[in-house]
């Protein structure tokens, strides 16, 4: 599975057909000429958005007749239109525009299109940016070759509150891992440039802070300190940026104050000030129009008004730039300056994407059938969800299944569902029939292993009528395996939690076929992290298998059968109750800090609860063990303009093969103002056979030791530094120091 892992990842990463290179500065020129030829209604309807009426990612709203605002140039770009015909249909309209202005089609295209990879937090649990990043790419192949263009992914927030549901859309809780992940989507989505008809325009999003919701609830109020927005949640932006994302997308939510879609902090002052951005940012569904609930804009026109001149370029769904932009430009309330410049962005990338050329070129009907029928997408797709399991507890050993298991026994609501392993936002092509169930995926490698299936209960129900059934099928099996957690609906957009228990009767699902006396394994199938804490102490093994997509099923019955050990390592901090929450790996120490186990007097923790989490970022668990030893620091002294190295001997000590992530940590003791009380800097993802020893080194230098300080400079201080190097953050096994001079 390995070899035919590393062909699939290699087949995507290096197929394209670009068009022929064209310089910027021609882009440039191109789109000054058209400016020159358009209309103040024209240059509106470029910044216009609207959605197909056929499907909705936001609430509904009122809508014209589009393909007669199309034909008049009032629209510039459109969302959740889908498929040749449709993109076709729409086009066309588009070309009977006096100026033949073709249209963008986005789609979120969020975690696959017609192939439905693992959700983003899954795949993050991978840590292969490899995997991470063909698993983009054949998404933006499937979805370019229907039509669309445009993606509005990554989802680069960072998350420290699994309350909020749209964590499952991200890559967790960390800076840097984010900024590699978000790296490799954009790299993925975007092939080897804009032009080549299997590459979409990513769309990096939610610009900036929407992550930090208060309590979690979705497009809630975030309050922070700019220092924290410089140093944890802006990494994976610029990350992005560096790697040349097309298009951001702003945020729902206001900070400190100032809704980020009018916040010209954000946008003119960062994004197109300080990091160069050329671009165009698109408003979130709406949320132009929602500054006036927020109390920041009077009505619409002033909130169009706010958002053009904050450096929002195009109105997703609110109406607000084509209702009211002429009149606001035309009384002398805003520069038609303004809006050329946002103009000028949006036709340089439809330049770039060569629609004026062939407005069609990404709607082919004979290469949208090979596209969603390619099977070495689902090769792929079945070793990115493997690589994406994280094995939370294994008890004597009790995973791999053995092949002489008479009768195994599948108990829980989860077991026989396609739809659900789907996870939120898989909106593309593919259907609940062609997502491989955990019950089909056992079926096919169980040989002559007798499988007995109960339901037991729903997912979010109260009944335990279902209980009896389950324990007889039970007290018939040699071993039990369960699938329980979360509804796909129950995490995504607009799904936050105040419980995050496993939902309903579940876990009292759990505890009566535990005990019948016989051997469970449980598989945690959700879009965040759970609580489960009676089921962690008591149950002998648990994999967390998240949402894992089409081939679901049959990743599973690999990890469970040990054709593919488990080396899927946590993104997201699990904590032991919502009382912990916010709870991450990277804190500030305080003055008074606490060790872990029973809380000493006057030190900060609780009362009636162990400050550690139930598991810590970059855990995870293997068939296999590891050792870390002889840790070599190449040198003790260093200036801000040298480098150390730091190697390790990392040995497979088990007895199968295995991949293990060496996470290399950082702390700077002494700093102004203060720093975490360790940052992740560095991982690698090394596979070794049993046995099989390999020298790991990590490079430190400027980049790793760098911060911003309390003027948000980018700053190296001298002091002295303290090196951990483990296999997750809370299990450190080399530990070293140096000083920076």
């Amino acid at each position: 599975m390995s070899k035919i892992s590393v062909i699939s990842i290699a087949l995507f990463l290096l197929l394209t057909a670009k068009l022929p290179a064209q310089s910027s500065s021609s882009f440039d020129a191109r789109a000054d000429a058209l400016l020159a030829k358009m209309t103040l209604e024209e240059k509106i309807g470029q910044l216009n958005q609207y959605s197909s009426p056929q499907e909705l990612t936001g609430p509904q709203e009122k809508k014209n007749n589009i393909l007669a605002d199309i034909q008049a140039g009032k629209v510039g770009s459109m969302l959740n239109v889908r498929g040749v015909d449709q993109t076709t249909l729409y086009q066309k309209a588009a070309m009977e525009s006096r100026l033949h202005i073709p249209l963008l089609f986005g789609l979120d295209v969020i975690h696959g299109y017609h192939t439905t990879f693992p959700i983003p937090l899954a795949e993050a649990s991978s840590w292969d940016m490899e995997a991470i990043e063909a698993a983009s790419r054949v998404a933006a192949t499937e979805a370019s070759a229907s039509g669309i263009h445009w993606t509005f992914a990554p989802m680069v927030d960072i998350a420290r509150d699994p309350r909020w549901g749209r964590v499952m859309e991200g890559a967790g809780e960390d800076p840097y891992l984010g900024s590699q992940i978000a790296k490799a989507r954009v790299l993925g989505f975007q092939g080897k440039g804009l032009g080549s008809t299997d590459a979409v325009m990513a769309c990096v999003k939610h610009f900036a802070g929407y992550g930090a919701a208060i309590g979690g609830r979705d497009y809630n109020s975030v309050d922070m300190s700019r220092n924290t927005l410089w140093n944890i949640y802006l990494p994976p932006f610029k990350a992005a940026l560096d790697a040349g994302a097309a298009t951001f997308m702003n945020a729902f939510n206001t900070l400190n104050g100032i809704p980020a879609t009018g916040n010209k902090y954000l946008l003119r002052d960062i994004l197109k000030g300080q990091w160069k951005f050329d671009g165009f940012v698109v408003s979130d569904w709406g949320s132009i129009g929602e500054m006036t609930a927020h109390g920041y804009a009077e009505d619409q026109a002033d909130a169009a008004k706010v958002a053009i001149a904050a450096g929002t370029d195009m109105d997703m769904e609110s109406h607000s730039y084509i209702d009211h932009l002429k009149a606001l430009v035309e009384s002398g309330q805003i520069k038609e300056g303004l809006i050329n410049d946002a103009v000028k962005r949006i036709l340089i990338k439809k330049f770039q994407m060569g629609l004026f050329e062939d407005p069609y070129r990404f709607s082919d009907k004979d290469r949208e059938k090979r596209a969603i029928s390619d099977p070495a997408a689902l090769v792929l797709a079945r070793s990115v969800a493997a690589k994406s399991i994280v094995l939370l507890k294994n008890e004597h050993h009790l995973l791999p299944l053995s092949s002489h298991e008479k009768t195994i026994a599948l108990i829980g609501p989860l077991v026989k569902t396609g739809r659900e392993m789907k996870g939120a936002w898989s909106i593309g092509w593919g259907k609940e029939e062609h997502v491989v169930s955990l019950y089909e995926g056992m079926q096919k490698q169980a040989g002559h292993t007798r499988l007995l299936y109960a339901k037991g209960c729903e997912v979010n129900d109260t009944s335990r009528a279902g209980f009896g059934e389950a324990i007889e099928v039970a007290k018939q099996s040699d071993i039990i395996v369960m699938a329980v957690g979360e509804n796909a609906g129950m995490s995504g957009e607009a799904r936050s939690r105040s419980n995050i228990h496993i939902p309903g009767v579940q876990e009292a699902l759990i505890k009566a076929i535990q005990a019948t006396g016989k051997p469970v394994v449980v598989l945690l199938m959700s879009g965040r992290p759970l609580l489960f804490n009676w089921t962690a102490d008591h149950v002998p093994a648990i994999l967390c298998t998240w949402f894992l997509g089409s081939e679901a099923g049959n990743a599973i019955a690999d990890v469970l059968y040990g054709k593919y050990n488990p080396s899927g390592k946590l993104t997201m901090t699990f904590p032991r109750t919502e009382g912990q929450i916010p709870i991450y790996y990277n804190y500030l120490n305080t003055g008074r800090p606490a060790p872990d186990g029973p809380l000493p007097s006057f030190r900060s923790g609780y009362f009636d609860l162990e400050k550690s989490p139930r598991y810590a970022f970059g855990y995870g668990l293997s068939y296999t063990t590891f050792e870390y030893r002889d840790l070599q620091i190449s040198k003790k002294n260093i200036t801000a303009e040298d480098s150390l190295t730091v190697s390790f001997t990392l040995k497979n000590t088990g007895a199968r093969d295995g991949a293990e992530v060496a996470q290399l940590y950082l702390r700077d003791l002494v700093a102004k103002p203060v720093r975490p009380v360790k940052e992740l800097k560095d991982f690698k993802k090394i596979f070794l056979k049993a046995g099989e020893s390999q020298t790991v080194i990590f490079k430190i230098g400027k980049d790793k030791l760098s911060f911003y300080d309390k003027d948000l400079n980018r700053v190296e201080q001298p002091g002295k530094f303290e090196l951990m190097i483990g296999g997750a953050s809370d299990e450190i096994r080399l530990r070293g120091y140096f000083d920076l001079h």
